[in-house]
C-alpha cells in the first residue's frame, strides 16, 4: 500500500471510530509508528484528521475549541521537552533579557534555564513565573494585567502597555498556527494582542511549536511569518515545509 492510500484509508477509520491510537494503527496497517505518526502529521496539515495525544480525532471534534494548560501540557511532551532544551541555544549572553510568552511549550524553556547564566526574564505566563520565582539567577519581570483562566496567560491594556516600553533581546513565542499566508495565528483576539506587543518589543523572535501546528491556520494572525527570525520545532516537519521556511531567512532547528 503507497502512503498516499495508507493515510486515506486512516483517515476513513478515524471518521467511522471517532477515535484511533497509534498503536493500532501500527498493527493494523503493519508499518511502524514512527510511519503512522507521519501519517497523522500530514491529515492535520490537510485538516482531515486532528492529532491528539497517542492517536487522532475527526478534524470537527476540535474545531472551535481551544484546550486548557493542563490538557495541553501531556500533548506531546516529548517532543516540547526536546524543543524547550534545543531552543536554549538562542539565549543571550549573560545580563541579556529574554521574554518567555504563556504556554507549555515555552514553560519547557524555563525549565531548562541554566542557572550559572544570569537573565533578565520577562512573562505573561503565571506557571513560568511562578517556576522563574526561584532562580537565583534570574532577575524575573512579570507583565501584569488580566489572567485568563484556561492559559494561564496576562493579557489585557496592561499587559499591552508595560511591554510597548520594554526592548527584549530574545522573545520565546509560542503559536496555535504557522503558515507563510497566514503567519502566526492564535484563536483568542486578547491573546493575540499580547503576542503581537510581544513579536514587535523584540530585537529577535523565536517561536518553539511542535510540528503539528506548522500547515495550520488559527483564526488570528499576530505576525506575518517575516517577523518570525527562527523557529524550534521536532523532528516531525516535513522537509518541504523546512524549504519553505529557509526561503524566508527562518532558521530553522529541530529537536
Amino acid at each position: 500500500m503507497y502512503a498516499e492510500e495508507r493515510q486515506h484509508a486512516i483517515a476513513a477509520l478515524v471518521g467511522q471510530r471517532g477515535r484511533v491510537s497509534v498503536t493500532d494503527l501500527s498493527e493494523q496497517f503493519g508499518v511502524t509508528t514512527e510511519t503512522v505518526r507521519r501519517d497523522l502529521a500530514v491529515l492535520d496539515r490537510t485538516g482531515l484528521v486532528r492529532r491528539v495525544h497517542g492517536g487522532a480525532v475527526p478534524a470537527a471534534t476540535l474545531t472551535a475549541i481551544e484546550l486548557g494548560t493542563t490538557e495541553r501540557e501531556g500533548s506531546r511532551a516529548a517532543e516540547k521537552d526536546r524543543i524547550g532544551k534545543a531552543a536554549l541555544e538562542f539565549l543571550p549572553p549573560a545580563g541579556g533579557s529574554i521574554l518567555l510568552d504563556a504556554g507549555t511549550t515555552t514553560a519547557r524553556i524555563a525549565a531548562h534555564l541554566p542557572t550559572d547564566r544570569e537573565l533578565v526574564a520577562v512573562t505573561n505566563s503565571v506557571p513560568i513565573a511562578a517556576r522563574l520565582s526561584g532562580y537565583a539567577n534570574v532577575r524575573l519581570h512579570l507583565i501584569g494585567g488580566r489572567v485568563r483562566g484556561i492559559t494561564q496567560a496576562v493579557v489585557g491594556a496592561d499587559a499591552i502597555r508595560m511591554l510597548g516600553e520594554l526592548r527584549i533581546d530574545v522573545a520565546f513565542i509560542g503559536t496555535n498556527g504557522l503558515t507563510i499566508a497566514h503567519g502566526l495565528s492564535t484563536p483568542d483576539p486578547d491573546e493575540a494582542a499580547v503576542k503581537r506587543m510581544m513579536v514587535a518589543s523584540a530585537h529577535r523572535v523565536v517561536v518553539v511549536t511542535d510540528s503539528t501546528k506548522i500547515g495550520r491556520e488559527d483564526l488570528i494572525r499576530f505576525a506575518p511569518i517575516e517577523e518570525c527570525d527562527a523557529l524550534v520545532t521536532d523532528d516531525e516537519l516535513l522537509p518541504s515545509a523546512r524549504n519553505e521556511l529557509s526561503e524566508y531567512s527562518i532558521e530553522v532547528v529541530t529537536a
